[in-house]
């Protein structure tokens, strides 16, 4: 089980406020609790004029802090000394892990970019997984919004949990190649009316979060730590923008 408080004999996982630690359990009440909160959350990003990292965290903490009270801080707030993986994929390093969102964020604001790179844009998400727990449920809403704004919805219900994980998990690995691209663009569908959002974000498969748990790879002084972020920064060879505060 995924422990980075070292606490989960005492305080469940992640210390959520139940104290729960059966992983079923834990799950059916995450998503519980998704599924109640998900209007919020979608309302809250329609009033935004322009999205930024802030936003980012609303979401987050809007979905879940009625069970976790960290909901809305970042890895860098909750574990910034450690290095975690999901089902052998590295995500950023904490203290990297804004600029990733960011610069999806930034992406996927530009209108025409947004409609041919819907993947770039949310490997940049996925990679950047700011929280210890919930983020594709918090991405997919604000990749949602984006997509909204941008003209298109995409099909969720269409798409296949293995095909989406293996695309992602690849896109993380060699972002800016379109591989992601590729996956969503076949689902690419019109624009929906905001009434349907709901049923349309619900639709995607795998919303239960019942897959394969984190894992800490190590401290960030562990000098094998550095040389595998190191190795990974040239494994994916990926440029940044300079990012400016939107406002």
């Amino acid at each position: 089980m995924f422990d980075p408080f070292n606490d989960f004999n005492d305080a469940g996982y992640l210390r959520n406020v139940r104290k729960d630690k059966n992983e079923e359990i834990i799950k059916h009440f995450e998503h519980n609790l998704f599924r109640a909160n998900l209007s919020d959350a979608l309302e809250h990003l329609s009033k935004r004029k322009i999205l930024v990292y802030a936003d980012f965290l609303d979401v987050h903490r809007i979905l879940f802090s009625e069970y976790y009270p960290w909901a809305g801080q970042d890895r860098m707030m909750t574990m910034p000394n450690s290095a975690v993986s999901k089902a052998g994929i590295w995500f950023e390093h904490p203290a990297r892990a804004e600029r990733a969102v960011n610069e999806g964020l930034r992406l996927g604001q530009i209108k025409e970019t947004m409609n041919n790179k819907p993947g770039e844009v949310m490997g940049l998400f996925a990679f950047g997984h700011p929280f210890m727990d919930g983020n594709g449920r918090t991405m997919l809403l604000v990749h949602h919004e984006l997509s909204h704004r941008a003209g298109f919805s995409i099909a969720w219900n269409k798409t296949k949990k293995s095909d989406y994980l293996s695309a992602l998990s690849n896109e993380i690995n060699l972002p800016g190649r379109g591989i992601l691209d590729t996956y969503l663009l076949q689902f690419k569908d019109k624009p929906l009316k905001r009434e349907f959002w709901s049923e349309n974000v619900l639709s995607m498969k795998g919303l239960d979060g019942l897959d394969a748990t984190n894992i800490i790879e190590g401290d960030m002084t562990d000098s094998l730590v550095v040389e595998r972020y190191r190795q990974l920064d040239k494994q994916r060879n990926y440029s940044y923008v300079k990012h400016e505060e939107l406002n």
